[in-house]
């Protein structure tokens, strides 16, 4: 959420923002809406100033035996009860359209952030790692999966349509298996503390992390208490959305509150489902496990003070590369360009891993976004700190993927993959795999 005292103070600035965002200049009309906002509020305030001054003043004109001022300044006063609902409502009319307004649009970028319209604007920041070479045609994890007979997505979509996967066996272990490893790389290793947070949340806090209004159809939503008020009409008494991110959950725990900036670094983690309808996103890797309705990821989450907002988002992303050199993956880093980040960010690193199955020769898929909110976030959530000069400010927000789980899994799969059609089990998650170092068909 933008804060409008800022935009008044610099508007070409604001514009200057929106236009690295592909976005036309919204300043003066912004400031429009914000100086009828204003004088709404002020006229509303002047009536109830007037209308206080003037019930005192009927008090000393009867005291002073003066009827004809007391009756008019009673029929003052009759006309203020009257036209200061209108007043009143005009100001929280201009009040919900500049807060509306506001919601829309997306945060503006960091001055060293790249310039560009789409993912071809992107720049590499580094590489790791090199790609492998076998000794045969690597084949894509779906294939991979369906011969081992451990990924079935005929069965899942009998179950809950397309998008969506039923993993068994090995396979099944080995996802799990890398959650926990991430889980416990990151809370023993990196200091990050552990949430199980709810998966179900308000309208507001999908407001807070930026999901609402813009993304409302790319929510998978769960009434609750439909009221029948006419055949096949149902009114929506109650709603709660299921998490695209733990994010939502995460940052949320410190909405509408103030904590102290002692507190500061706040970093916790999460391992969760996550659900995304992704009605934009249609008609985009629809084969396999590359983007589903459902899927599983550790996110990472830290709320900062804006002094080490920065340096805390360079922490984020070695944490969560750091989760791919254990796996052994090869990978690469890339800086977002300004027309290609999300919502809510003011600079976003991608973590891109190879895999050597998609597509002739292999291709770069994305497996964690690591994003820095500054206040952005907090402006819509209300969250603030508290310093030693004990004046509250909005905290700094950051999230990333700490990484996607399906997605490693696949880079697993299809990196570790044999000729035989089995796959290796990397070192690092053996121990969570019982000792097992192949999955391989049943026999």
């Amino acid at each position: 959420m933008h804060d409008i005292k800022s935009i008044r103070d610099n508007p070409q600035a604001f514009d200057a923002g929106l236009k690295r965002r592909g976005l036309a200049p919204l300043s003066a009309s912004l400031l429009a809406i914000d100086e009828k906002r204003r004088a709404a509020i002020l006229a509303s305030e002047q009536a109830q100033a007037r209308r206080n001054a003037a019930s005192k003043e009927i008090g000393e004109a009867k005291k002073a035996k003066d009827d004809a001022r007391a009756s008019k300044l009673m029929a003052e006063v009759a006309e203020l009860k009257t036209t200061m609902p209108e007043l009143e409502l005009a100001a929280k009319t201009a009040d919900e359209e500049l807060a509306k307004e506001l919601a829309a649009l997306p945060n503006l970028p960091l001055a060293d952030v790249p310039e560009g319209a789409d993912e071809h604007g992107n720049v590499q920041r580094h590489i790791y790692g090199k790609i492998r070479n076998y000794a045969f045609t690597p084949k894509p994890h779906d294939d991979l999966g369906g011969a081992l007979g451990y990924m079935d997505f005929e069965a899942a979509a009998k179950l809950s349509g397309a998008r969506f996967v039923v993993l068994k066996k090995g396979l099944a272990r080995l996802e799990r298996a890398i959650g926990q490893f991430m889980l416990d790389l990151h809370t023993n290793e990196h200091g990050y503390t552990e949430v199980n947070p709810p998966l179900l949340v308000r309208n507001d806090v999908m407001f807070g992390t930026g999901q609402l209004p813009k993304f409302e159809d790319d929510q998978f939503w769960a009434i609750k208490g439909e009221l029948l008020v006419a055949p096949d009409e149902r009114l929506k008494t109650e709603r709660l959305g299921l998490i695209p991110t733990a994010e939502v959950s995460l940052t949320n725990l410190v909405r509408e509150s103030i904590v102290d900036e002692k507190e500061l670094p706040m970093r916790l983690t999460a391992l969760t489902p996550c659900f995304r309808a992704e009605a934009g996103a249609a008609g985009r890797d629809t084969r396999g496990m590359i983007r589903q309705h459902q899927f599983t990821k550790v996110e990472l989450v830290s709320i900062t003070t804006p002094e080490t907002s920065r340096d805390e988002h360079e922490r984020m992303l070695s944490c969560a590369e750091q989760v791919l050199q254990k796996l052994d993956l090869h990978y690469r880093v890339m800086t977002l360009c300004s027309g290609d980040m999300g919502f809510s960010a003011q600079k976003t690193y991608d973590i891109e891993v190879w895999m050597p199955g998609q597509g002739e020769g292999g291709a770069f898929r994305e497996i964690s976004s690591c994003s820095v909110c500054g206040d952005f976030q907090a402006r819509r959530m209300d969250a603030r700190s508290r310093g030693p000069d004990g004046k509250p400010r909005f905290v700094h927000t950051l999230n990333g993927s700490g990484t996607a789980v399906g997605r490693a899994l696949i880079a697993v799969m299809e990196t570790y993959q044999q000729e035989d059609g089995s796959v290796a089990v990397p070192a690092v998650l053996q121990p969570y795999m019982g000792g097992l170092k192949s999955i391989e068909r049943d026999k």
